[in-house]
C-alpha cells in the first residue's frame, strides 16, 4: 500500500473525529453511518474472500486468512500512528480533546495488533509449522503490543489529569518508534515473513478483497475509536471540572 494512501486516510479519520466532537450534527449520524457500511461489508467479505479470490499458487486455501490478518494489523498501524500524532500535539497545544483521542487510539490499535497478530500465528502454523517464530516481523509486532500496553497502564495509574496527559504524551512519541521498525523489517532484514506484497505482484481479484476487507475494517475502527473516545472525554471533563460552588448558608 503506498505511503500517501495511509496518510490520507489518516488525515480523514482525525478530521471527522474532530469533527465528531465540536460539531453535534456529526456526532449524532457519524458513528451510524460507519456501522452501517461496516455490517453491509461484513455480509459480502465471506463469499469475497473464500470464493471470488483464487486460492494462493504455494500456500493454497489457508492463505484466505490473509483478509483477515493483513487489515487488521493494518488498523493497528493507523491508530497507534493516530496516538502519536494526539501526542505531539498535545505536547504542542494542551487539550482535553487531543488527549482523549490519544487514550482512545492506544485501546483500539492494541486490540487490533493482538487480533492481528493472534490470526497471523494461525496463519503460520500451516504455513511454516510453528505458530510463532522471533523474526524481526513478528518480534517489533510483539513489542509494539506489549509497549502500547504500558501506555495504557500509565494512564491507568497517574491520578493526576495534567501529568498523565503529559507523561503518557511523552511515552506515546517514544513508543512510535517501534512502528516504522515494524514496518520496513522484511525490507531491511531478511525475514522468514514474506515481504509485503503489492497490486502489481499478486492476482486483482485478491487485491480487491484485500482493499474491501481494509475499508471493511477501516469503519469498524473508526465505530470503536469514535465510541472510546466519548468514554475518554467524558471522563476527563469530570475530572477536570470545577468543585460545585458550596450552596448558601453551607458550612
Amino acid at each position: 500500500m503506498p505511503l500517501i494512501t495511509p496518510l490520507l486516510i489518516l488525515v480523514g479519520v482525525v478530521g471527522l473525529l474532530l469533527a465528531h466532537a465540536f460539531v453535534p450534527s456529526v456526532r449524532r449520524w457519524s458513528w451510524k453511518a460507519f456501522l452501517g457500511i461496516a455490517v453491509v461489508m461484513f455480509l459480502v467479505q465471506p463469499y469475497l474472500a473464500l470464493s471470488w479470490a483464487p486460492p494462493e499458487r504455494e500456500m493454497g486455501e489457508v492463505q484466505r486468512i490473509m483478509y483477515m490478518h493483513v487489515p487488521q494489523v493494518w488498523m493497528a498501524l493507523l491508530a497507534l500512528t493516530l496516538n502519536f500524532c494526539c501526542s505531539v500535539a498535545f505536547l504542542l497545544k494542551k487539550s482535553w480533546v487531543t488527549d482523549a483521542l490519544a487514550e482512545a487510539s492506544a485501546e483500539v490499535g492494541v486490540y487490533f495488533g493482538a487480533v492481528g497478530v493472534t490470526l497471523g500465528a494461525i496463519w503460520a502454523k500451516p504455513t511454516w509449522g510453528v505458530y510463532w517464530d522471533w523474526d524481526p516481523r513478528l518480534t517489533t509486532a510483539a513489542i509494539m503490543i506489549v509497549i502500547y500496553m504500558g501506555y495504557l497502564t500509565l494512564r491507568r495509574f497517574v491520578e493526576d489529569p495534567e501529568k498523565r496527559a503529559t507523561w503518557s504524551s511523552v511515552m506515546g512519541i517514544i513508543s512510535y518508534v517501534d512502528l516504522p521498525v515494524l514496518w520496513f523489517s522484511v525490507k531491511w532484514w531478511n525475514s522468514l515473513h514474506q515481504v509485503q506484497s503489492s497490486p502489481k505482484t499478486v492476482d486483482p481479484d485478491m487485491t480487491m478483497v484485500l482493499r474491501w476487507s481494509a475499508t471493511m475494517f477501516l469503519c469498524l475502527l473508526s465505530v470503536f475509536i469514535i465510541h472510546r473516545f466519548r468514554v475518554a472525554y467524558a471522563a476527563r471533563q469530570a475530572e477536570v471540572a470545577p468543585p460545585e460552588a458550596l450552596a448558601p448558608g453551607a458550612a
